[in-house]
């Protein structure tokens, strides 16, 4: 059996970063473990210092249960350098090259209104993309 991944950004600002994240990926706000029915009442289950909020952390999953959970946690230090793991975004869809193209760049430009900034494009092929953090990821077409 293969292991299940989930995957952790660092940032500055949990809640609003999970908002972009939700708008990229089509991801909901994970419900508290069992038997806690609140994050509020999970956060405060555990021993933490008082100034550690529920809000610097913001967990999320896919609504179908397909793709890996993301945990968007506030960190102390800034983003410094390239991210070494990135994400991609792979747009739904058949066609032509051509049409698949074409949702690679309305899946870009609605990234963008949505926080985002395009870094580089490969085109007929991808877009390297940053979130408003700074961290990196690529949208690019779903395998056939």
């Amino acid at each position: 059996m293969a292991a299940k991944i989930d995957l952790t950004l660092d940032c500055a600002d949990a809640q609003s970063l999970a908002v972009f994240w939700k708008t990229a990926l089509g991801y909901i706000d994970e419900p508290p473990p069992a038997p806690f029915s609140t994050r509020e009442e999970w956060h405060a289950s555990f021993d933490l210092p008082e100034d550690d909020s529920v809000d610097d952390g913001a967990w999320l999953c896919d609504p179908d249960g397909n793709g890996p959970r993301l945990a968007v946690l506030k960190v102390p230090e800034p983003k410094t350098a390239k991210n070494r793991l990135h994400i991609d975004v792979r747009v739904p869809g058949h066609g032509s090259p051509d049409e698949r193209w074409a949702r690679i760049e309305a899946e870009s430009a609605r990234l963008v209104r949505a926080g985002g900034s395009v870094l580089e494009v490969f085109d007929g092929h991808h877009v390297m993309m940053a979130d408003p953090e700074g961290n990196e990821f690529c949208v690019g077409a779903a395998a056939a």
